[in-house]
């Protein structure tokens, strides 16, 4: 049972023979080691994220660069993250909640430590940040995707509301492309059938 911290070859996320989910939580503060308020948990959509809670609340849905890092095991028993064991026994790599909930990849190499991975950089990972058929453009706006205008009523959540991104005309089945938009974070699978065979 991992606390705030992932060590190489100890596994993140669910045992489904015994239902199990081995999650991260965060240390309340800085100096303080007691439960936080954040927690890395894996989640059991097709296909499977990191996803970061404060207080239950959903806050950050990893993207590439985390699934970069790590090794994804999806079967019939567990879906699971881990850090890959090295031969070098000069240098350790660890995966860690902060107290602030961000997660980061540190390397400790004799007396030093270098972060090689930080999440979240900016307010584009904020999960569902700017609602359906929108991006968040390097200018941390939220942009309507090709086809699409601000317009209707807006989207609203539980804590707030915001605009929406509407057809600017109505979908045609007689069309058979599909736009290309690149560097996007793949929408999340939870309520999706999700084919991933396609090529």
């Amino acid at each position: 049972y991992p606390t705030d911290v992932l060590l190489p070859g100890m596994k993140l996320g669910w045992d489904l023979t015994k239902n199990l989910n081995k999650t991260l939580t965060s240390w309340a503060s800085l100096d303080d080691p007691s439960t936080g308020s954040h927690i890395f948990a894996i989640e059991k959509w097709k296909v499977s994220n990191g996803l970061i809670y404060d207080t239950g609340q959903l806050e950050y849905r990893t993207d590439h660069r985390y699934s970069d890092l790590v090794s994804i095991t999806e079967t019939e028993e567990e879906i699971s993250h881990s850090l890959n064991i090295t031969t070098n026994i000069s240098s350790i790599s660890l995966l860690q909640l902060t107290s602030g909930g961000a997660l980061r990849l540190i390397e400790l190499i004799g007396g030093e430590s270098h972060i090689l991975f930080y999440f979240p950089l900016d307010l584009c990972d904020t999960y569902n940040k700017c609602g359906d058929n929108t991006y968040c453009n390097t200018s941390m706006n939220c942009v309507c995707i090709a086809g699409f205008q601000w317009g209707g009523q807006n989207e609203v959540g539980l804590t707030k509301s915001k605009p929406r991104c509407v057809r600017k005309s109505q979908l045609s089945c007689h069309e058979k492309e599909f736009k290309k938009v690149r560097n996007m974070k793949l929408p999340d699978t939870q309520f999706k059938i999700l084919e991933t065979n396609v090529e």
